[in-house]
């Protein structure tokens, strides 16, 4: 059961994230100063969407890992770690990144954004499925 707990937390976070970042697709796009091509796309294909799936599958493991560890069997102990961790490890350490790049301080609250979310999400879905 833990492989497919893991699996559906990632995907579910995944999901999210195709939806946020639609939403603030143009904000993103500029802060991030992606190469876009003539039709305003990101340039890259699918590759970017496969490795982002992959580190999710690597975050929703080793979160499971550590609920493990730490008795986090309810949702809401779930979703408060997950909170926790993409607010307190995960953010932080994409606003360091993203200050030493000299890239836009809304940059880092987009993506820290996905992250506490995500990770939320990930802690939710870990917990409801043991």
């Amino acid at each position: 059961m833990g492989i497919i707990a893991i699996l559906v937390a990632a995907a579910a976070s995944w999901v999210f994230g195709a939806a946020w970042y639609m939403v603030l697709s143009k904000p993103w796009m500029r802060v991030s100063e992606v190469k876009v091509g003539a039709d305003g796309k990101p340039l890259g294909g699918a590759l970017p969407f496969i490795i982002s799936f992959i580190m999710m599958i690597v975050v929703a493991g080793f979160m499971r890992h550590i609920f493990a560890m730490a008795a986090i069997d309810t949702i809401d102990k779930g979703l408060v770690a997950g909170l926790g961790i993409g607010l307190f490890f995960i953010t932080p350490w994409t606003i360091i990144n993203n200050a030493y790049a000299g890239r836009s301080f809304l940059l880092s609250v987009i993506d820290g954004g996905y992250a506490v979310f995500g990770c939320a999400i990930i802690g939710g879905v870990l917990t409801v499925f043991g």
